[in-house]
Order: structure tokens, then sequence, then C-alpha cells
């Protein structure tokens, strides 16, 4: 049960670094970056910083969470960290913008939404790859 409660927490934090990081460009983004580029423009720019963050949180959380420091605990941090990653998505989509989860995850532009998954996919697998 130890193990468990260590994996949920590591997860927990990587996603807290990740979606924090992630809003807080969000909001930058939308001000201020879509009237100026456009909204594909815009998520393209924002992706090498999410990286960015992505990177140095995985890094962090493998160097301060034991559960991490084992690639099976790694991969359980980085997936169980998506699962929270898109649930807050959905969330603050449907909250703040009236989209359902159908909308909030696949009905976006085809060149940032591939970037997107990407992301997605590269922020399940960074803990492991630490």
């Amino acid at each position: 049960m130890a193990r468990a409660g260590a994996t949920l927490g590591a997860a927990l934090a990587y996603f807290g670094l990740v979606f924090g990081a992630g809003f807080a460009l969000g909001v930058l983004r939308t001000l201020f970056v879509v009237p100026r580029v456009g909204a594909r423009a815009a998520e393209l720019l924002e992706m090498p910083l999410m990286l960015l963050v992505i990177v140095l949180a995985a890094r962090w959380i493998v160097r301060h969470r034991v559960v991490a420091q084992r690639t099976s605990g790694a991969w359980r941090v980085g997936l169980l960290a998506l699962a929270l990653l898109l649930g807050a998505e959905i969330a603050l989509a449907a909250g703040l913008r009236g989209l359902t989860p159908t909308q909030a995850l696949f009905e976006r532009d085809p060149v940032a939404g591939v970037a997107y998954t990407l992301a997605l996919l590269a922020f399940a697998a960074m803990p492991a790859l630490m």
C-alpha cells in the first residue's frame, strides 16, 4: 500500500508541476499570443516551452521520488499523471468553454492537435526516459 501511495504522490506532483505551468502558459497564449499570430501558431509556439517543462518536471520527480527511480514505477507515475492531466483538460474545457469530453480531446486543429498528442505521449513517457 505504501508503494501505491508513493506512486500517487509522485504522479500528483508531476501532474501539478506540468499542469500549473501549462495553465499559466495557456492564459498568456490566449491573452497575448493568439490575437497576434492565431490559435494554431500560438499553440505551436507554446509546445517547445511545454516540452521543456515536461523534461524538467520529470527529471525532478525521478530525482526526488523513490518510486519513480525504478522503470516500472516511473511508467506508473507517467501514466497516472497522464490520466490526471486528461481529466483536468476535460474538466476545464467543459467548465470554461462548454465543450464535451469528445470535443475537448479530439476536435482540435489538425496540426496543433498532432503536436498536442505527441506532447501527451512525451509527458506519459518522460519519467521512464529520465
